[in-house]
């Protein structure tokens, strides 16, 4: 009963407090001891003055009149560890008061570009830039900090007002200032910003500074993979996806080496003989748990874990060890194609493994693909990568831009580069037997291609209808699920031979039909 009378009044007292937070606070003071004068003359009035300002400051009812949180030595830029410790410290400050508090992560991006092209002299500017923006806005009692060459820290004030919606406008309010143009002195910036953030009244549990920082960092992981100026608040979903995500990457080194990921293979058809023309290999995780695991997960944590390289170099082994098996077994495939990592183009030693790679099977260059995502040769694409592409095209391999029409390569990159095909990217192909607009910016790339003397190939066609219209419209190759998934090199080497045994049976009855 007595725990809960004093609980009762702590409640109590807490609400009378931060209902006279700030400097409203202090200006009851001398109001009260007016009163008591009157009330209760000189004596109640000593009593007051110098009673009241005591008790409020016993109470911990001065700790509503914020000011700035100080930053701990070392200034505007702190270390992961000292971070951790701010962290911790507001949280033990708001769980006394009996408040919340939350952890914003923001990661801007342009920062790490402009330090490795211009060095850090540039750089730096526009870091002090971004957390002076960054403190410009922050309320009474927040605090600001940069955790990295391009890392922020924002951590909010103890509040009883955390919540989601509250976070997410002030989120919102902080990148917008962020974002706005820089101009340093010649160039005007343009930066970007992804943050993830976590408050303590979401955390299950006791919430620790600890607890509350790596919440964070998870959330701003998210909000990374989602794409430039993404926002994303940590939750359970998030960070269950997480531990899957560290699970598969501790997990994936290991699968790549022991043969677990390997290429499987899409046929690739030609529209005007329906011979197979080529097939793409595509990476596939047979894992023996969790059985395929798909290629979106698995993909994303080679790269993080910069295995994408040993990831193209094993596909590249396997898909030309494949072709050489076919032709062995008298199944006529012409192409292997493979898309490369960016760290592979870019790589000085390129051409001289493709080569080498080559000659080992005993195959010539035309029969290997090499795809490049437009993603590669966005604006400021690297010099060594286009270098690359012009020497494979020299020894002989087959040169494809992938995705056409869905990424940020100029027109210009088809005139420059030396590409055999473009692959028209499944979103200028979806449903374009069935929607007017798409069947005419459908023709209007493949015009183009005709003009450049490219030839063409459709990926993602799922059905019959999308199929006949593509070779209607003359698309040179399709590939896509309407037509057959990816399959392992054994297995394409039977449907092979049905899939032209069913084309000399209709060849047999058209020639009967005449």
């Amino acid at each position: 009963m007595t725990r809960d009378l004093s609980n009762a009044l702590g409640r109590i007292g807490r609400a009378f407090r931060h209902g006279l937070h700030g400097p409203q606070a202090l200006a009851f003071i001398p109001a009260l001891t007016l009163a008591a004068f009157w009330l209760g003359g000189e004596t109640v009035l000593v009593a007051c003055a110098l009673g009241l300002p005591a008790l409020y400051a016993l109470a911990g009812w001065g700790s509503a009149v914020r000011t700035p949180a100080p930053v701990e030595a070392g200034g505007d830029v702190v270390d992961t560890a000292a971070a951790r410790a701010l962290v911790d410290r507001r949280v033990n400050e708001a769980r006394a008061e009996g408040l919340g508090t939350a952890c914003l992560l923001f990661d801007v991006a342009g920062l790490t570009e402009v330090a490795r092209k211009s060095g850090d002299m540039d750089a730096e500017p526009l870091r002090e830039m971004v957390l002076m923006r960054l403190r410009g806005l922050l309320r009474r009692g927040d605090t600001a900090v940069r955790i990295g060459d391009s890392r922020f820290m924002v951590l909010a004030a103890p509040s009883s007002r955390s919540d989601l919606e509250s976070l997410l406008q002030m989120s919102a309010r902080l990148q917008s200032a962020v974002e706005e143009p820089a101009s340093t002195d010649t160039t005007v910036r343009h930066l970007t910003a992804n943050i993830g953030f976590c408050a303590t009244a979401r955390l299950p549990g006791t919430p620790t500074g600890e607890r509350l920082f790596d919440a964070a960092q998870v959330a701003l992981a998210e909000a990374a993979r989602q794409g430039p100026s993404a926002i994303r608040a940590w939750s359970d979903t998030i960070a269950q996806s997480d531990r899957t995500r560290r699970s598969l990457t501790t997990e994936v080194r290991a699968a790549l080496e022991n043969g677990q990921i390997q290429p499987w293979f899409q046929p690739q058809i030609c529209t005007s003989t329906g011979d197979i023309s080529g097939v793409e290999a595509l990476a596939r995780w047979i894992h023996p748990q969790r059985g395929i695991v798909p290629p979106a997960q698995f993909l994303r944590c080679l790269e993080e874990a910069g295995l994408d390289e040993r990831l193209t170099e094993i596909v590249l082994q396997h898909s030309l060890n494949a072709l050489r098996s076919w032709d062995q077994a008298d199944v006529h495939v012409p192409r292997a194609s493979l898309n490369f990592a960016r760290g592979e183009l870019a790589s000085q030693s390129l051409v001289e493994r493709v080569e080498w790679e080559l000659d080992r099977f005993g195959l010539t260059p035309m029969r290997l693909g090499i795809e490049v995502s437009e993603g590669a040769l966005g604006i400021g694409r690297d010099v060594r990568i286009v270098d690359n592409l012009v020497a494979l095209r020299r020894v002989g391999c087959y040169l494809e831009l992938d995705d056409f029409g869905a990424g940020q390569a100029p027109l210009t990159a088809l005139t420059a580069l030396p590409f055999d095909r473009i692959k028209i990217d499944r979103s200028h192909v979806s449903r374009v037997d069935r929607d007017e607009r798409q069947r005419r910016m459908l023709a209007g790339i493949l015009g183009l291609a005709e003009r450049l003397e490219l030839d063409t190939l459709a990926e993602g066609v799922e059905s019959v209808g999308e199929h006949a219209l593509l070779a209607q419209l003359g698309c040179g190759h399709v590939q896509g699920f309407g037509i057959v998934r990816a399959m392992p090199a054994d297995e394409l080497a039977e449907w092979s031979r049905t899939h032209r045994a069913r084309i000399a049976e209709a060849q047999r009855l058209g020639r009967d039909a005449r």
